[in-house]
């Protein structure tokens, strides 16, 4: 059977160094995990698996998509997502594992959306799951509002981070000792990266597989995606759409330590 590596390099998506290098996969991290919730964002999910989906023609690596339940999540949940024109347009993934069943992770991946701020999405799970979890990985990633998620499970505290911007004034509060970032498409801090609004979880995914795979494998990801990547962190026109800056939005003194 042709193995993903190899179709991968028949199909010009990988360079020959990495169709010519060795992709065992005994250090670098392989359990990846993605929680999903009611209400979550489309491509805050999608966006990073899809830059996964390419890293994996070349390297070993596996993943699990965790929801409270095995039943399919969707972005649409009729009780408060119906417009005032009556649209109930959305889709829905199924879960690989319950947070009660969900294997050892190396990668925590968690996406924002409607469904981290609207009323009966119920996240009390999700939490805890993020906080039981957060001591054994090695790496959380977080998109848009899922940061505040994260803030809420205490991960955050006395980190630096940032949100999605269109949100930053009710996502932020969550997260009281946290040194929010206004002016940024992604913040590092130690093994915690976050990013901006929704399409913004795509170039943090990028970034985090340049510093922990490379920079030849972001940039085969990257091309094999037909993708624009913003490989400059603080470059983030949409804090200026919203008029944040870090003098007046940034708490904690962020600027200053992050």
């Amino acid at each position: 059977m042709l193995s993903l590596r190899k179709l991968a390099c028949l199909l010009g998506l990988a360079t020959v160094s990495v169709c010519q290098s060795d992709t065992s996969n005994t250090t670098l991290p392989y359990a990846f995990g993605m929680i999903v919730f009611p209400g979550f964002q489309a491509l805050d999910v999608f966006g990073p698996l899809d830059a996964l989906n390419v890293l994996a023609f070349t390297t070993k690596i596996n993943l699990t998509v965790i929801a409270d339940t095995l039943e399919p999540v969707t972005t649409n949940k009729v009780s408060w997502t119906t417009s005032a024109v009556g649209a109930t347009f959305g889709e829905t993934i199924l879960p690989s594992h319950t947070f009660a069943t969900a294997p050892p992770l190396d990668v925590l991946l968690i996406p924002g959306g409607l469904g981290t701020r609207a009323p009966g999405t119920g996240l009390d799970s999700t939490i805890a799951f993020i906080r039981e979890r957060y001591p054994t990985v090695k790496y959380l990633i977080s998109v848009c509002t899922g940061a505040g998620v994260v803030a809420r499970a205490g991960v955050l505290d006395g980190k630096c981070a940032t949100t999605n911007k269109k949100a930053w004034a009710s996502t932020t509060p969550w997260g009281p000792k946290v040194k929010w970032v206004a002016e940024a498409r992604w913040v590092q801090d130690g093994n915690i990266w976050t990013s901006s609004g929704v399409s913004a979880g795509i170039d943090v995914t990028i970034a985090w597989i340049a510093s922990v795979f490379g920079e030849a494998k972001a940039v085969d990801v990257a091309n094999g995606m037909e993708y624009h990547r913003q490989t400059n962190s603080t470059d983030d026109p949409f804090a200026g759409l919203y008029g944040l800056t870090n003098a007046k939005n940034s708490t904690n003194q962020a600027v200053d330590k992050c």
